[in-house]
């Protein structure tokens, strides 16, 4: 093999691994994943939860829903350009059942962590660590307020409604989104509440854990 030859391979190899489809199985509750891809740790307005995880194979999704993630980031760097978020739990490269969730099993689901802004009104992040579960463990007041942050709605609404733009365009759609009943009027007092009541549906009961630190997304794309 000369050279040239080797030196196509090299820069073509990257696409074709971007390129790689993901297969899904079963349910959400019930599934696996085949060939899983992980997503990016970190982009322009957004970062991953925790690097640890990631090199423990925690943060593989299918990968029609690792684009639909990147896309919609995409879309809010112009639609919200000062707001900064951060993905938490998603699955295993191959699916199967991923503790403590009782979901996350065939690729299509992922939390995200909840946009908060400190004091002065700025976007931050919610701190993930070892200290807190990888911000597992948070708990908001009934002020909406965790150490010095408050949860910032606008950014919640802007993302699952950047979420479901991207999902539709790839010809896919959301199934449900999971976020605490009791908050979650304050996202219809955004300006997409209107897109949210026509085209998201929340659920509204009761979960086995809270889920104000976090939104938890499952996306509906055909599975075997």
């Amino acid at each position: 093999m000369n050279i040239k030859c080797f030196l196509t391979i090299i820069l073509i190899f990257p696409l074709v691994a971007w390129a790689k489809t993901s297969t899904c199985y079963g349910t959400t509750s019930n599934g696996s994943l085949s060939n899983g891809v992980k997503l990016p740790s970190e982009g322009k307005n957004y970062v991953g939860y925790s690097s640890m995880a990631r090199l423990a194979g925690r943060t593989y999704v299918h990968s029609e829903v690792r684009d639909i993630i990147v896309s919609a980031y995409k879309y809010l760097e112009t639609e919200q350009p000062k707001k900064v978020y951060k993905y938490a739990e998603t699955g295993f490269k191959d699916g199967g059942q991923f503790k403590p969730h009782k979901t996350h099993r065939n690729g299509l689901s992922v939390d995200f962590m909840t946009p908060v802004m400190d004091k002065s009104g700025k976007s931050v992040h919610l701190p993930t660590n070892l200290l807190n579960k990888l911000g597992y463990d948070i708990e908001f007041d009934t002020n909406d307020h965790y150490n010095g942050m408050y949860i910032d709605y606008e950014a919640i609404a802007a993302h699952v409604v950047a979420l479901h733009k991207s999902a539709k365009k790839q010809g896919y759609d959301i199934w449900r989104v999971i976020f605490d009943p009791k908050l979650q009027p304050n996202l219809y007092k955004t300006k997409y509440s209107h897109y949210l009541r026509e085209n998201i549906k929340f659920s509204t009961k009761r979960s086995w854990v809270r889920h104000d630190e976090h939104y938890h997304v499952d996306f509906s794309i055909p599975c075997k």
